[in-house]
Protein backbone atom coordinates (compact mmCIF):
# COMPACT_ATOMS: atom_id res chain seq x y z
CA UNK A 1 0.00 0.00 0.00
CA UNK A 2 1.47 3.49 -0.95
CA UNK A 3 0.55 6.25 1.19
CA UNK A 4 0.80 9.84 1.87
CA UNK A 5 0.45 11.77 4.89
CA UNK A 6 -1.18 15.19 3.50
CA UNK A 7 -1.72 16.99 6.59
CA UNK A 8 -2.74 15.73 10.78
CA UNK A 9 -6.15 14.53 10.10
CA UNK A 10 -5.37 13.30 6.15
CA UNK A 11 -4.02 10.32 4.59
CA UNK A 12 -3.87 9.43 1.03
CA UNK A 13 -4.08 5.84 0.08
CA UNK A 14 -3.23 3.72 -2.80
CA UNK A 15 -4.58 0.06 -3.02
CA UNK A 16 -1.98 -2.25 -3.83
CA UNK A 17 -2.82 -5.90 -2.57
CA UNK A 18 -5.30 -7.89 -0.55
CA UNK A 19 -3.67 -7.30 2.84
CA UNK A 20 -3.87 -3.24 2.44
CA UNK A 21 -8.37 -4.17 2.50
CA UNK A 22 -7.36 -5.65 5.72
CA UNK A 23 -5.18 -2.93 7.04
CA UNK A 24 -7.72 -0.22 6.12
CA UNK A 25 -10.36 -2.20 7.03
CA UNK A 26 -8.95 -2.04 10.80
CA UNK A 27 -8.04 1.46 10.80
CA UNK A 28 -11.50 2.80 9.14
CA UNK A 29 -13.67 4.21 11.80
CA UNK A 30 -17.24 5.09 12.08
CA UNK A 31 -17.55 9.25 11.86
CA UNK A 32 -14.27 8.94 9.70
CA UNK A 33 -14.97 10.63 6.35
CA UNK A 34 -13.57 9.22 2.76
CA UNK A 35 -12.53 11.20 -0.06
CA UNK A 36 -13.00 9.52 -3.00
CA UNK A 37 -14.05 9.30 -6.65
CA UNK A 38 -16.82 7.60 -7.22
CA UNK A 39 -20.70 6.91 -9.47
CA UNK A 40 -23.95 7.80 -9.03
CA UNK A 41 -27.49 7.22 -11.05
CA UNK A 42 -29.29 10.67 -11.60
CA UNK A 43 -32.50 10.66 -12.22
CA UNK A 44 -33.31 12.65 -15.51
CA UNK A 45 -36.03 15.46 -15.64
CA UNK A 46 -36.34 15.38 -19.14
CA UNK A 47 -39.15 15.46 -21.38
CA UNK A 48 -38.93 11.78 -23.17
CA UNK A 49 -36.53 10.09 -20.64
CA UNK A 50 -37.56 6.83 -18.55
CA UNK A 51 -38.69 7.31 -15.32
CA UNK A 52 -36.89 4.37 -13.86
CA UNK A 53 -34.16 5.28 -15.33
CA UNK A 54 -31.27 7.31 -14.71
CA UNK A 55 -27.75 8.50 -16.00
CA UNK A 56 -24.56 7.08 -14.01
CA UNK A 57 -22.19 10.18 -13.44
CA UNK A 58 -18.48 10.28 -11.92
CA UNK A 59 -18.23 12.96 -9.05
CA UNK A 60 -15.88 13.43 -6.34
CA UNK A 61 -17.50 12.75 -3.00
CA UNK A 62 -16.63 13.13 0.94
CA UNK A 63 -18.37 10.48 2.76
CA UNK A 64 -18.83 10.15 6.35
CA UNK A 65 -18.47 6.16 7.16
CA UNK A 66 -21.31 4.96 8.85
CA UNK A 67 -20.52 1.27 8.38
CA UNK A 68 -17.74 -0.69 6.93
CA UNK A 69 -17.13 -4.31 5.72
CA UNK A 70 -14.37 -6.50 4.13
CA UNK A 71 -15.70 -8.75 1.22
CA UNK A 72 -15.94 -12.65 2.21
CA UNK A 73 -12.72 -13.27 0.02
CA UNK A 74 -10.78 -10.19 1.23
CA UNK A 75 -10.49 -8.42 -2.14
CA UNK A 76 -13.32 -5.30 -2.10
CA UNK A 77 -13.92 -3.24 0.78
CA UNK A 78 -17.26 -1.66 0.90
CA UNK A 79 -17.87 1.82 2.88
CA UNK A 80 -21.04 3.26 3.45
CA UNK A 81 -22.04 6.59 4.58
CA UNK A 82 -23.87 9.83 4.56
CA UNK A 83 -22.39 12.22 1.59
CA UNK A 84 -21.09 15.65 3.27
CA UNK A 85 -19.41 17.12 0.24
CA UNK A 86 -19.40 16.54 -3.69
CA UNK A 87 -18.69 18.00 -6.67
CA UNK A 88 -21.94 18.02 -8.59
CA UNK A 89 -24.90 20.26 -7.72
CA UNK A 90 -27.47 17.12 -8.78
CA UNK A 91 -25.81 14.97 -5.71
CA UNK A 92 -26.74 16.59 -2.12
CA UNK A 93 -25.56 16.61 1.16
CA UNK A 94 -27.69 13.78 3.50
CA UNK A 95 -27.48 11.58 0.77
CA UNK A 96 -26.94 7.73 1.58
CA UNK A 97 -24.11 6.19 -0.49
CA UNK A 98 -21.84 3.14 -0.84
CA UNK A 99 -18.20 2.84 -1.97
CA UNK A 100 -16.75 -0.21 -2.94
CA UNK A 101 -12.96 -0.56 -2.41
CA UNK A 102 -10.73 -2.67 -4.98
CA UNK A 103 -7.16 -2.62 -5.48
CA UNK A 104 -5.66 0.07 -7.38
CA UNK A 105 -8.26 2.46 -5.69
CA UNK A 106 -7.12 5.08 -4.32
CA UNK A 107 -8.59 8.01 -1.92
CA UNK A 108 -7.99 9.70 1.16
CA UNK A 109 -9.47 9.25 4.74
CA UNK A 110 -9.78 12.10 6.92
CA UNK A 111 -9.92 11.46 11.44
CA UNK A 112 -10.23 14.00 13.80
CA UNK A 113 -7.12 12.09 15.26
CA UNK A 114 -5.11 9.75 14.19
CA UNK A 115 -4.43 6.94 16.67
CA UNK A 116 -0.72 5.59 17.20
CA UNK A 117 -1.46 2.03 15.94
CA UNK A 118 -3.52 3.47 13.10
CA UNK A 119 -0.68 5.01 11.89
CA UNK A 120 1.42 1.78 13.10
CA UNK A 121 -0.01 0.30 10.98
CA UNK A 122 0.05 2.67 7.27
CA UNK A 123 3.87 2.83 8.26
CA UNK A 124 4.95 -0.95 8.03
CA UNK A 125 6.98 -1.26 4.73
CA UNK A 126 9.73 -3.22 5.43
CA UNK A 127 8.04 -6.80 4.88
CA UNK A 128 6.06 -4.91 1.67
CA UNK A 129 8.73 -6.18 -0.50
CA UNK A 130 7.74 -7.81 -4.11
CA UNK A 131 8.99 -11.21 -5.56
CA UNK A 132 8.12 -12.39 -9.11
CA UNK A 133 8.49 -16.07 -9.38
CA UNK A 134 9.07 -17.88 -13.11
CA UNK A 135 8.90 -21.52 -13.28
CA UNK A 136 9.98 -22.04 -16.61
CA UNK A 137 11.05 -25.55 -18.67
CA UNK A 138 11.64 -25.51 -22.51
CA UNK A 139 7.70 -26.63 -22.80
CA UNK A 140 5.98 -24.28 -20.81
CA UNK A 141 6.66 -21.07 -17.98
CA UNK A 142 4.33 -20.27 -15.34
CA UNK A 143 4.70 -16.76 -13.75
CA UNK A 144 3.02 -15.83 -10.09
CA UNK A 145 3.57 -12.24 -8.66
CA UNK A 146 4.32 -12.89 -4.53
CA UNK A 147 3.18 -9.57 -2.46
CA UNK A 148 3.17 -9.83 1.47
CA UNK A 149 0.77 -12.96 1.63
CA UNK A 150 -0.98 -13.25 -1.80
CA UNK A 151 -0.05 -14.97 -4.61
CA UNK A 152 -1.26 -13.81 -7.69
CA UNK A 153 -0.92 -16.50 -11.11
CA UNK A 154 -0.74 -15.23 -14.78
CA UNK A 155 -1.84 -17.69 -17.50
CA UNK A 156 0.75 -20.03 -18.16
CA UNK A 157 3.00 -19.47 -21.52
CA UNK A 158 3.81 -22.44 -24.09
CA UNK A 159 7.11 -22.35 -26.24
CA UNK A 160 5.47 -24.43 -29.08
CA UNK A 161 7.88 -27.46 -28.60
CA UNK A 162 6.55 -30.77 -28.43
CA UNK A 163 8.81 -33.10 -25.66
CA UNK A 164 12.33 -34.22 -26.29
CA UNK A 165 11.44 -34.20 -30.22
CA UNK A 166 11.25 -30.51 -31.01
CA UNK A 167 10.14 -29.14 -33.48
CA UNK A 168 12.84 -27.85 -36.64
CA UNK A 169 11.00 -24.14 -35.81
CA UNK A 170 11.57 -24.03 -32.50
CA UNK A 171 13.43 -21.21 -31.01
CA UNK A 172 13.78 -21.05 -27.73
CA UNK A 173 14.80 -17.12 -27.83
CA UNK A 174 11.56 -16.48 -29.09
CA UNK A 175 10.25 -17.88 -26.29
CA UNK A 176 12.77 -16.52 -23.74
CA UNK A 177 11.64 -13.04 -25.50
CA UNK A 178 8.03 -14.08 -24.34
CA UNK A 179 8.39 -14.42 -21.49
CA UNK A 180 10.67 -11.22 -20.51
CA UNK A 181 7.88 -9.05 -22.13
CA UNK A 182 5.32 -10.87 -19.85
CA UNK A 183 7.90 -9.50 -17.09
CA UNK A 184 7.91 -6.13 -17.74
CA UNK A 185 4.28 -5.95 -17.10
CA UNK A 186 4.54 -7.38 -13.94
CA UNK A 187 7.73 -6.29 -12.49
CA UNK A 188 7.31 -3.17 -10.44
CA UNK A 189 10.21 -1.50 -8.79
CA UNK A 190 12.30 -2.98 -6.21
CA UNK A 191 10.76 -6.49 -7.14
CA UNK A 192 12.92 -9.36 -7.09
CA UNK A 193 13.25 -12.03 -9.75
CA UNK A 194 13.44 -16.14 -8.59
CA UNK A 195 13.79 -18.72 -11.32
CA UNK A 196 13.43 -22.29 -11.15
CA UNK A 197 12.36 -25.40 -12.52
CA UNK A 198 13.40 -28.14 -14.18
CA UNK A 199 17.09 -29.02 -16.28
CA UNK A 200 19.06 -25.76 -17.27
CA UNK A 201 16.40 -23.57 -18.84
CA UNK A 202 16.14 -21.87 -15.72
CA UNK A 203 20.28 -21.19 -16.58
CA UNK A 204 19.74 -20.48 -19.71
CA UNK A 205 16.60 -17.85 -19.12
CA UNK A 206 18.79 -16.24 -16.35
CA UNK A 207 21.41 -15.66 -18.91
CA UNK A 208 19.63 -14.25 -21.76
CA UNK A 209 17.81 -11.91 -19.32
CA UNK A 210 21.60 -10.50 -17.93
CA UNK A 211 21.47 -8.65 -21.34
CA UNK A 212 18.05 -7.13 -20.97
CA UNK A 213 17.21 -4.04 -19.07
CA UNK A 214 15.55 -6.01 -15.99
CA UNK A 215 18.86 -7.10 -14.65
CA UNK A 216 19.96 -3.77 -14.51
CA UNK A 217 16.69 -2.94 -12.73
CA UNK A 218 15.91 -6.31 -10.35
CA UNK A 219 18.02 -8.93 -8.39
CA UNK A 220 17.90 -12.32 -10.51
CA UNK A 221 18.00 -15.47 -8.32
CA UNK A 222 18.21 -19.12 -9.76
CA UNK A 223 17.08 -21.69 -7.08
CA UNK A 224 18.01 -25.34 -7.85
CA UNK A 225 15.71 -28.49 -6.77
CA UNK A 226 11.97 -27.50 -7.82
CA UNK A 227 11.41 -30.22 -10.72
CA UNK A 228 8.34 -28.61 -11.87
CA UNK A 229 7.52 -25.66 -14.66
CA UNK A 230 4.76 -24.00 -15.19
CA UNK A 231 2.12 -23.45 -12.55
CA UNK A 232 2.98 -26.18 -10.46
CA UNK A 233 6.58 -25.53 -10.44
CA UNK A 234 4.93 -22.24 -8.45
CA UNK A 235 2.93 -24.15 -6.34
CA UNK A 236 5.51 -26.84 -5.67
CA UNK A 237 8.05 -23.80 -4.81
CA UNK A 238 5.80 -21.82 -2.40
CA UNK A 239 5.42 -25.38 -0.55
CA UNK A 240 8.92 -25.67 -0.17
CA UNK A 241 11.79 -25.20 2.50
CA UNK A 242 13.58 -23.30 -0.41
CA UNK A 243 11.16 -21.00 -0.03
CA UNK A 244 11.99 -20.12 3.49
CA UNK A 245 15.78 -19.77 2.65
CA UNK A 246 15.45 -17.73 -0.51
CA UNK A 247 12.34 -15.69 0.56
CA UNK A 248 13.51 -15.06 3.77
CA UNK A 249 12.37 -11.86 4.30
CA UNK A 250 8.66 -12.67 3.17
CA UNK A 251 5.50 -12.34 4.78
CA UNK A 252 4.90 -15.84 3.50
CA UNK A 253 8.28 -17.16 4.71
CA UNK A 254 7.61 -15.58 8.21
CA UNK A 255 4.28 -17.43 8.31
CA UNK A 256 5.25 -20.54 6.91
CA UNK A 257 8.10 -20.64 9.69
CA UNK A 258 5.30 -20.31 12.39
CA UNK A 259 3.16 -22.79 10.89
CA UNK A 260 5.93 -25.22 11.12
CA UNK A 261 6.82 -24.27 14.53
CA UNK A 262 3.05 -25.42 15.63
CA UNK A 263 3.09 -28.19 14.47
CA UNK A 264 6.68 -29.13 15.76
CA UNK A 265 4.78 -28.20 19.24
CA UNK A 266 1.86 -30.07 18.59
CA UNK A 267 4.04 -33.40 17.73
CA UNK A 268 6.12 -32.31 21.24
CA UNK A 269 2.19 -31.82 23.43
CA UNK A 270 3.57 -28.64 24.15
CA UNK A 271 0.87 -26.20 24.94
CA UNK A 272 3.34 -22.71 23.67
CA UNK A 273 0.28 -22.43 20.76
CA UNK A 274 -2.98 -21.90 20.12
CA UNK A 275 -5.67 -23.09 17.52
CA UNK A 276 -9.34 -21.02 16.65
CA UNK A 277 -10.67 -17.90 17.97
CA UNK A 278 -11.46 -18.80 21.68
CA UNK A 279 -7.99 -20.28 22.82
CA UNK A 280 -6.59 -17.36 20.66
CA UNK A 281 -8.25 -15.01 23.04
CA UNK A 282 -7.77 -15.99 26.09
CA UNK A 283 -4.38 -16.47 25.61
CA UNK A 284 -4.21 -12.96 24.37
CA UNK A 285 -5.98 -11.87 27.31
CA UNK A 286 -3.46 -13.62 29.28
CA UNK A 287 -0.77 -11.63 26.96
CA UNK A 288 0.63 -14.88 26.34
CA UNK A 289 0.46 -14.31 22.41
CA UNK A 290 4.10 -13.62 20.50
CA UNK A 291 3.08 -14.25 17.35
CA UNK A 292 -0.59 -14.68 15.15
CA UNK A 293 -1.85 -15.94 11.77
CA UNK A 294 -4.80 -16.05 10.82
CA UNK A 295 -6.75 -16.65 7.13
CA UNK A 296 -10.02 -15.12 5.80
CA UNK A 297 -11.82 -17.99 7.29
CA UNK A 298 -12.11 -16.12 10.57
CA UNK A 299 -14.12 -13.36 9.50
CA UNK A 300 -16.30 -15.22 7.58
CA UNK A 301 -17.18 -17.45 10.49
CA UNK A 302 -17.08 -14.94 13.45
CA UNK A 303 -18.87 -11.30 13.65
CA UNK A 304 -16.49 -9.31 11.96
CA UNK A 305 -16.21 -6.17 13.93
CA UNK A 306 -15.55 -8.44 17.35
CA UNK A 307 -12.52 -9.98 15.13
CA UNK A 308 -11.29 -6.84 13.65
CA UNK A 309 -11.29 -5.47 17.47
CA UNK A 310 -9.73 -7.98 18.30
CA UNK A 311 -7.04 -8.01 16.05
CA UNK A 312 -6.20 -4.64 16.89
CA UNK A 313 -5.72 -5.26 20.55
CA UNK A 314 -3.53 -7.81 19.79
CA UNK A 315 -1.28 -5.75 17.71
CA UNK A 316 -1.46 -2.93 20.42
CA UNK A 317 0.23 -5.22 22.83
CA UNK A 318 3.52 -5.46 20.27
CA UNK A 319 2.00 -8.83 18.38
CA UNK A 320 3.21 -9.95 15.40
CA UNK A 321 -0.21 -9.86 12.92
CA UNK A 322 0.16 -11.73 9.94
CA UNK A 323 -3.14 -12.27 7.27
CA UNK A 324 -3.51 -15.00 4.80
CA UNK A 325 -5.90 -15.68 1.96
CA UNK A 326 -6.78 -19.02 0.00
CA UNK A 327 -4.56 -18.15 -2.88
CA UNK A 328 -1.75 -20.11 -1.18
CA UNK A 329 -1.92 -23.71 0.24
CA UNK A 330 -0.22 -22.21 3.95
CA UNK A 331 -3.61 -20.24 3.90
CA UNK A 332 -5.97 -23.35 3.13
CA UNK A 333 -3.84 -24.77 5.92
CA UNK A 334 -4.59 -21.96 8.49
CA UNK A 335 -8.40 -21.94 7.48
CA UNK A 336 -8.47 -26.09 8.06
CA UNK A 337 -6.76 -25.11 11.77
CA UNK A 338 -10.27 -23.02 12.61
CA UNK A 339 -8.82 -19.76 10.68
CA UNK A 340 -6.08 -18.54 13.52
CA UNK A 341 -3.01 -19.69 15.11
CA UNK A 342 -0.63 -18.26 17.24
CA UNK A 343 2.73 -18.68 19.06
CA UNK A 344 2.72 -17.86 22.58
CA UNK A 345 5.63 -17.02 24.69
CA UNK A 346 4.90 -19.02 27.62
CA UNK A 347 2.18 -21.91 28.02
CA UNK A 348 -1.70 -21.22 29.00
CA UNK A 349 -4.48 -23.28 30.16
CA UNK A 350 -6.86 -22.48 27.68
Amino acid sequence: MITKIIDDSTVSFLVEEPDDLLVLRRIIKNQDTIISDTTRVIKQDKDYSRPDRGERIKIRIALEVEKIALDAVFDKLRIHGTITESTNEAVSKGLHHSILVRIGDSFNVVKKKWQPLELKLIKTKDESLGFVLVAIDRGDCGIGKLKGTHLELMQNMYSGSSGKQYKTSFNIQTFFESVAKALNTTLRENDSLVIFGPGETKRQFANFLAKSPISKAHKIEIVDGIDSGGEDGIYTFIKSKVMQQILSQSKLAKVSSILEEIMIRANNKSRKFTMGFEETKKANDLGAVESLVFSEKIIQTHDENQIIQFLNDVESKGVKVYALDASTDIGLQVSGLGGIVSLLRFAVDV
